[in-house]
């Protein structure tokens, strides 16, 4: 594909997990990707590579989403570099988990910061962008913490149920604009967040599809709602769960 047409994605938590599958099979699909990290830059720099070595450019950023000068800065820095934003995916998440009655005030923003502000300043600083190219493609990664609750995640399910409200919003206010707004919500994914469950735990029991999800499960639904595939679909949750909240 002539470097001049290929398309450019902004992926944050880019360096490890659900992130990197992303940004691989992005790659794989002809995107060059800017990857967001807010600490292992040296992850990011590992996966970087791998995407080049699919014929894309790849870049690292370091950057504390939740900040919105910060998230501003790096969007303008992104732009910069590769000449255009035109696909957003809000990856970048935290968890920490504790009973209700037992949660601190911190571990309740920190949280909401990261998960649901990160998500909105990102989309806020890179909306102009997708005005002005008359087009893009938000691609929110929630959860079915979000959908259903969770015990001892009450700030994590908030934050991504807020995701779903958020990209609601956005998708009916920029579908005039030809910008679409999805979300993807992972059930129990094997990942570093879970990698306290094993096949004898009973949640992974209760599971239809009786597995965990693998990080290119959710990687590949993303490369659909940014393809051709997904120019018609905007407000819209896909689970990728084995069928764990249906």
């Amino acid at each position: 594909m002539d470097m001049e047409k290929r398309r450019v994605a902004v992926i944050t938590g880019g360096s490890r997990g659900i992130g990197a599958a992303i940004a691989r099979q992005l790659a794989k699909d002809g995107i060059d990707v800017a990857l967001i990290c807010s600490s292992s830059r040296e992850a990011a720099e590992a996966v970087c590579q791998d995407c080049r070595a699919l014929g894309v450019r790849a870049e690292a950023y370091s950057c504390d989403i939740g900040a919105f000068a910060d998230a501003k800065q790096v969007v303008k820095e992104i732009k910069e570099a590769f000449g255009t934003i035109d696909i957003l995916i809000n990856n970048a998440g935290i968890n920490r988990d504790q009973l209700i009655a037992m949660m601190k005030e911190a571990d309740f923003d920190d949280v909401i910061r990261t998960n649901l502000k990160g998500a909105f300043h990102m989309i806020r600083h890179c909306t102009p962008i997708f005005i002005r190219n008359r087009g893009g493609k938000i691609v929110n990664i929630s959860s079915v913490a979000g959908l259903m609750g969770n015990a001892g995640q009450a700030n994590y399910a908030a934050s991504k149920a807020g995701l779903i409200g958020l990209s609601k919003s956005v998708a009916r206010e920029l579908a005039g604009k030809n910008v679409t707004c999805n979300v993807i919500a992972p059930g129990f994914i094997a990942t570093d967040m879970t990698k306290e469950f094993d096949s004898d735990n009973p949640l992974v029991a209760s599971i239809p599809l009786k597995r965990m999800g693998r990080p290119e499960d959710v990687a590949a639904a993303v490369a659909f709602l940014v393809s051709a595939g997904g120019d018609y679909i905007t407000g819209e949750v896909i689970r990728v769960d084995g069928g764990i909240a249906m």
